[in-house]
């Protein structure tokens, strides 16, 4: 107990040097470790979520989603400065549950319901993929995992807010822990999104029209994305103000 009490100490002291990122590798959940950890609970979701029938490989839906994914693939591999390649896996959840995630590594779900619910273009598919691939190359899971670490002196290996349904997938378990980005993370995913986007050739002024149909769809509807993806008129408009920054990218990729 004692040499717990003084790891957490120095854990501690070392936080007021360095960031939440540094903290967590000291406390053993390094990129590796994490991206290892998140890569057998995705097998474990993906796995049950097979049992029920629930994913998707043929529908339009589906390959519509895998096509967008693939086209952003090779620009997140560039833009992972992890120092840990990732082993990127879409899956495809058929459901009318309006949701889409990504877990540490690179490891993704999206469901049918928010392609077709709120009848997506594909620059929207886009704008929502690239957002939840930038939550992973920026290791949002792992800086919230070290801001736990200091304030809670432990807990689960990756405290996320995937918004993974675990009713819906019957898997009960702390690895999918469920809470809130900070207001900074959301925005870094939403400038990192833009720019993947653009980049794949996708507009990037669909990240306004997306955003702006979740709003409107969440009115009286559960979406699970917006609990964990607040989204409003000032993150539209911080998105509007960013166009600017990648539209000329967008515009180079279709030459």
């Amino acid at each position: 107990m004692l040499k717990k009490r003084i790891r957490y100490t120095l854990l501690a002291a070392v936080a007021a040097l360095a960031g939440c990122t540094t903290v967590a590798d000291l406390a053993g959940y390094n990129t590796a470790a994490l991206n290892q950890s998140a890569a057998k609970s995705y097998s474990e979701v993906i796995r049950k979520a097979q049992g029920q029938q629930l994913i998707d490989n043929t529908s339009r839906t589906a390959r519509r989603i895998q096509t967008v994914f693939g086209r952003l693939k090779p620009y997140a591999d560039q833009a992972n400065q992890t120092g840990v390649p990732f082993n990127w896996q879409m899956s495809v959840i058929r459901s009318d549950e309006m949701n889409a995630w990504a877990m540490p590594g690179g490891k993704m779900a999206m469901y049918t319901g928010m392609v077709e619910r709120l009848k997506l273009t594909d620059d929207e598919i886009a704008a929502v993929v690239g957002h939840e691939m930038t939550h992973a190359l920026l290791e949002h899971s792992k800086q919230a995992l070290g801001g736990q670490v200091l304030t809670q002196l432990g807990g689960s290996i990756l405290a996320r807010q995937t918004g993974i349904d675990g009713r819906l997938i019957g898997l009960g378990s702390d690895l999918l822990a469920t809470k809130p980005f900070s207001r900074h993370h959301e925005n870094e995913a939403d400038a990192g999104g833009l720019r993947l986007m653009a980049q794949a050739g996708y507009n990037p002024q669909a990240a306004v029209s997306v955003w702006e149909k979740m709003n409107r769809a969440k009115g009286g509807t559960s979406i699970s994305i917006l609990s964990t993806h607040p989204s409003n008129n000032a993150r539209i408009e911080a998105i509007r103000k960013r166009l600017p920054e990648v539209m000329p990218v967008y515009e180079r990729s279709k030459r």
